[in-house]
């Protein structure tokens, strides 16, 4: 048994959020626009902000329903619109709105930023290449500094945590890299490990009382599947 569970009637009993925890469901966007789809060469700040494309609204679909039965106290989403299109369907069921923590948004990723660092990484790039292998964006010329974005995707974690109130869950929309980012300071793995994250899955953390994380779920798209 791990620490915190118990015998019940001879069964373990199942985790229990403690009262003075609270719990963020980490959710990344929907699948979005590439290149050769109308507006998906939108920018913000310089960095590529494309919206959903028709399979990343009918993922946010799918979504909705499944987040709308979870209590949420508060909702978020970065500042990409990717993320505010990916919360709707639920903000649309709850009524609730999404405050946006700017913090949360994707790592600018320079001369390869939006699709075309997966267009290169499909050509075998050696500069991607050597992003995996030294396990850092930061080997792409002009992208975002690891402290950086390593600083700033903490921060926003942790005030979307101090926002929600003790004893409940909140839910952010953010990306694959800020997840796999957080995941990795949480469990101290290496820090590419959780890139995998799929489009609309959820991942959840915890954040004791106390101030520690865990890691409850990685990549969940059970409701994909309906």
């Amino acid at each position: 048994m791990g620490a915190g569970d118990a015998l019940v009637g001879g069964a373990q009993r199942p985790f229990v959020r403690p009262h003075d925890a609270v719990e963020i469901l980490l959710v990344r966007h929907g699948t979005s626009a590439r290149g050769d789809d109308p507006g998906s060469h939108d920018l913000r700040d310089g960095a590529s902000d494309p919206p959903l494309n028709d399979g990343g609204r009918a993922q946010a679909e799918l979504l909705g329903p499944r987040l709308a039965a979870i209590d949420a106290s508060r909702v978020f989403v970065s500042s990409l619109q990717r993320t505010a299109q990916t919360a709707e369907p639920l903000l649309r069921r709850t009524g609730n709105t999404a405050t946006v923590v700017d913090d949360l948004s994707e790592v600018y990723l320079g001369v390869l930023d939006g699709e075309k660092f997966e267009l290169q990484r499909a050509a075998g790039d050696p500069v991607v290449e050597e992003v995996f292998r030294q396990q850092r964006w930061d080997v792409i010329p002009e992208a975002e500094s690891a402290a950086s974005f390593s600083a700033r995707v903490r921060r926003g974690l942790e005030a979307v945590a101090d926002a929600t109130p003790k004893g409940a869950a909140s839910i952010a929309f953010v990306h694959a890299a800020v997840i796999a980012e957080l995941l990795a300071q949480i469990t101290g793995s290496r820090a590419l490990a959780f890139i995998g994250v799929e489009n609309a899955s959820i991942s959840t953390v915890i954040r004791s009382g106390s101030g520690h994380w865990m890691l409850r779920s990685f990549n969940d798209t059970a409701h994909l599947s309906t």
